[in-house]
């Protein structure tokens, strides 16, 4: 179902993780799904305007699985660079078709 293939993150499973951050430790132990992935580099990174937000979709190097974010305002963009995600995998129906995507919690440049 949802694979991240040979990237290096921090699952939980009743394991208490701790990072140098002290904010993720917190989501990720009140959260059981979400998942913690650090440096990893952005390859794409789009930005489209609707009404009330401004929706992010971003693809990571060595996965094909698109993480999505909302935004108030327009941001600069981080094609290529090095990010520190938080985010759980999300199925969304579009057309009739399930696809997998990724809600991106927490999204800082590393």
């Amino acid at each position: 179902m949802f694979t991240l293939n040979n990237w290096q993150t921090l699952l939980l499973s009743n394991v208490v993780v701790k990072t140098k951050n002290k904010t993720v430790d917190k989501l990720l132990n009140m959260h059981q799904k979400l998942t913690h992935s650090e440096m990893v580099k952005v390859t794409s990174h789009v930005q489209r305007d609707t009404k009330e937000w401004v929706l992010n979709t971003i693809m990571i190097e060595g996965c094909d699985v698109p993480f999505k974010y909302k935004r108030k305002k327009m941001y600069k963009n981080i094609k290529g660079q090095r990010v520190n995600l938080t985010y759980y995998p999300v199925t969304e129906s579009v057309a009739g078709i399930d696809i997998e995507t990724v809600k991106v919690v927490r999204i800082k440049i590393a």
